[in-house]
């Protein structure tokens, strides 16, 4: 498949850079444990990431969009806690859950060394749902250096709307078709396609579960123009050494 065109690589970044699974596991866990509690953190944890999602680009057409990631967090947490009989957790706890460890994500660890290899050849940008606050903390705390965030909450719209895509393809002065989305989510590539970007499918199979189980993201739809299982393939697959 020839890049040759493509001028920037654009990353979507909760789930394909960050282990957000880990994060939210160990934070529920050790709140638990202070409370003399246990639950199924990692099924908790999947379903704070999943219902903030759904939360956040349920905003739609709303503009501006009436709260962003971090807020989406905080409540979604509130209601996994009255419903699953969590209320000893303390305003302390909530908010560590919440905001402290999605801001202190760590990267999965196959991508830190390859950015600056792809950076040598590529504008290589976050473009994410998340805040701008959490991927300046987590870009710090894993030693990313980004060309630019775009996040979703300057935007204005959330992706998956045409309007995200085509916003940041204008901001760098680049036409769709000179972006490639770089991403794990199928939804996230396909809506990308739809205005012109080229797409890399990067295979993260244990984004939600440690025995790979399928979703609905784990297979990579067959317009995608490019699948790989890491982020060292997909280097060599673009001819950047690393």
């Amino acid at each position: 498949m020839n890049f040759d065109d493509v001028k920037a690589l654009t990353f979507d970044t909760g789930g394909t850079i960050l282990d957000w699974r880990t994060g939210f596991i160990e934070a529920l866990k050790n709140a638990g444990q202070r409370h003399g509690i246990d639950r199924d953190w990692n099924a908790l944890a999947k379903e704070i990431r999943i219902d903030s999602l759904n939360r956040v680009r349920g905003q739609g057409e709303t503009f501006p969009p009436q709260y962003n990631m971090d807020e989406a967090h905080r409540a979604v947490l509130d209601d996994v806690i009255q419903n699953h009989g969590l209320e000893a957790f303390t305003e302390c706890d909530r908010h560590n859950i919440a905001y402290e460890a999605p801001h202190n994500f760590s990267c999965w660890p196959d991508f830190p060394s390859v950015l600056p290899k792809l950076r040598s050849r590529y504008i290589c940008v976050s473009f994410t749902i998340l805040s701008y606050r959490l991927i300046i903390d987590t870009a710090r705390r894993n030693g990313l250096q980004w060309d630019a965030v775009f996040s979703c909450e300057g935007i204005g719209k959330y992706k998956g709307l045409p309007e995200s895509y085509l916003t940041v393809a204008s901001q760098l002065q680049l036409d769709p078709e000179q972006c490639c989305m770089v991403a794990c989510h199928n939804n996230d590539l396909d809506a990308a396609k739809s205005q012109g970007f080229r797409t890399i499918y990067v295979r993260r199979p244990m984004e939600y579960d440690d025995d790979g189980a399928t979703t609905d993201n784990s297979v990579p739809h067959a317009d995608h123009d490019l699948v790989v299982d890491d982020f060292p393939g997909l280097a060599k697959a673009l001819n950047v050494p690393v």
